[in-house]
């Protein structure tokens, strides 16, 4: 049991997701950086769908009530065990009483808090991720708060204190990130210039960048980018509107400034979304803080699969060295 003493800024439980719903407009949930909460989970013993703790900017505060084996992965918020620093990509022993801290994060934004046998909280639509919009799965449908108790599943047998990553899988969340996109959608409603001012200007991410959206600012009137036209019934009076249609997960939704939707944004709407980033960049995107500045580059259909497959195949290969 893991007995909640500070919750944090934003703490959340998840795990690789809720799917086959979109079409009840359901969106996944599940971790925004599913690299960090993966490897969190590898370290410990857990397959990739264990929940883990997500943790946002600042982490909780948390008791351990039986011994346990944890990992700490993703952004940097300098864990103690009792006031001692810890490792974090490193699996942990840690004993019954043990009181587990973070600081405020120093680099990247969310952090993967994963214990061996998972965060074992009850499955809502096959998931325990935690959607808060609509307050279902994790733990209350909300974030953790001080007094919330979280039941453990069972370890696995061969899990092992001390496991590690190389540092050249540890990715560097202090450098200015470029995002691959694979530009459709509605992009045929930007102009050219518009399209060259989206892929070129060195947006800043935004105070109200979140789990929902990735709001990006800049000097620039995102109405200038798009073709004029008489509006569609149904559209709407704004050129950035559109009839209603899916929103893909991490498309970038063209409403007032762009939006790169994450994983507990709305299924569909009217405003334009004129490309996707791509799946592994999307975990870099969540990583990124106010304030820091991120660009994008176009990437082909073809070119995104390839950056799939190499992360697949990286975790894959990472599985095996830590699960056997």
């Amino acid at each position: 049991m893991l007995r909640i003493k500070e919750g944090g800024l934003s703490t959340t439980v998840q795990d690789t997701g809720r799917f086959g719903n979109y079409h009840i407009g359901m969106p996944p949930s599940g971790a925004v950086d599913q690299y960090a909460h993966r490897i969190a989970n590898f370290l410990v013993g857990n397959e990739a769908d264990a929940a883990t703790l997500e943790m946002t900017y600042s982490g909780p505060t948390l008791e351990f009530e039986e011994d346990a084996l944890i990992a700490v992965c993703g952004a940097d918020m300098s864990p103690s065990l009792d006031g001692e620093a810890v490792s974090t990509w490193t699996a942990i022993g840690v004993d019954a009483g043990q009181s587990l801290e973070f600081q405020f994060a120093t680099e990247g934004a969310r952090a993967y808090l994963a214990v061996a046998g998972g965060v074992d909280v009850e499955q809502v639509m096959e998931s325990r991720a935690t959607y808060t919009l609509i307050g279902i799965g994790g733990y209350e449908g909300r974030t953790l708060e001080a007094g919330d108790e979280l039941p453990v599943g069972e370890p696995a047998a061969d899990a092992q204190e001390g496991a590690t990553v190389d540092d050249d899988v540890v990715p560097d969340y202090g450098s200015e990130d470029t995002i691959r996109v694979v530009m459709g959608l509605c992009d045929y409603r930007l102009t050219d210039e518009g399209r060259d001012v989206l892929l070129g200007t060195q947006w800043k991410i935004s105070d109200e960048a979140d789990r929902v959206g990735y709001r990006l600012d800049a000097d620039v009137d995102i109405q200038d980018l798009f073709e004029e036209r008489e509006q569609p019934f149904g559209a709407g009076t704004d050129p950035t509107n559109v009839v209603d249609l899916g929103y893909p997960i991490g498309s970038i939704q063209m409403a007032g400034q762009p939006i790169v939707l994450m994983r507990d944004a709305v299924t569909g709407g009217g405003y334009a979304t004129v490309g996707t980033v791509v799946s592994p960049d999307r975990g870099t995107l969540a990583q990124g803080r106010s304030h820091e500045t991120v660009t994008f580059e176009s990437v082909s259909v073809d070119e995104a699969l390839t950056i799939r497959e190499s992360w697949n195949d990286q975790l894959d290969a990472l599985r095996e060295e830590l699960l056997g």
